[in-house]
């Protein structure tokens, strides 16, 4: 495999579960993962605000109806009239999560990060850590969490080839994403040594969206440079 950035075209199948290439000799899979379904659909389809919108939609259709003069029964009945539609509407988004879960391999070795994602055909970025400037980690309360990849300025992939393994809102410079990872304190410890050891440098944690004088984040809840 190339140690260039690059993005492997849809394809059918692959060399290794993840991988559209047997790994050189010298390179080794440090570790392999997917998303987990239940997280990311509602880390990244926004599942529970989905569910919270329909609720309050339902409430006031009820409210509105008994506001009109119906009675609790009709009220009712025209809420029990919506209800499958949003149902419907959650058990789609749901599938969605669970389909990009089952479909996405991540995978980091010693000197690369390779995402295999792709719902009908399977596409593969391949990110060499001398194409990425810092790694960060967002943890959830369940300790699952996100692992944003800033690549570097000369090297760019295009938002929407990357949704939903995009950090959100970062367009003009969109940065991969290792979504709903579990246990994301020991995987992003990995990926930051393996990005020192191939670098022969050391990795800096800078603290994420913390206010400046929360030093409780250890270097698993840190940005990690890697010079």
């Amino acid at each position: 495999m190339t140690k260039q950035l690059y993005i492997v075209p849809e394809h059918e199948f692959e060399a290794a579960h993840g991988l559209p290439e047997t790994l050189p000799e010298n390179e080794v899979i440090r570790w392999q993962g997917a998303p987990d379904w239940k997280t990311l659909a509602v880390q990244a389809f926004h599942l529970r605000k989905l569910a919270i919108y329909f609720t309050i939609i339902l409430c006031l259709r009820g409210t509105f109806a008994l506001a009109d003069g119906a009675t609790v029964s009709a009220a009712t009945v025209s809420v029990l009239g919506l209800l499958p539609l949003a149902l419907l509407a959650l058990a789609i988004v749901s599938l969605l999560a669970w389909l990009t879960a089952r479909t996405t391999v991540y995978t980091i070795t010693n000197e690369r990060v390779v995402m295999r994602i792709g719902i009908v055909l399977s596409i593969t970025f391949n990110l060499p850590f001398r194409s990425l400037d810092s790694v960060g980690i967002k943890r959830f309360s369940n300790g699952m969490g996100d692992i944003p990849i800033t690549v570097s300025v000369r090297d760019k992939i295009a938002y929407l080839h990357l949704w939903p393994h995009a950090r959100p809102w970062h367009i003009t410079r969109a940065e991969p994403m290792l979504r709903s990872i579990a246990d994301v304190a020991a995987v992003a410890n990995i990926l930051s040594e393996a990005m020192a050891d191939a670098s022969g440098g050391v990795v800096t944690p800078v603290v994420v969206g913390a206010k400046p004088d929360d030093t409780s984040n250890n270097a698993a809840n840190n940005m990690a440079r890697a010079t």
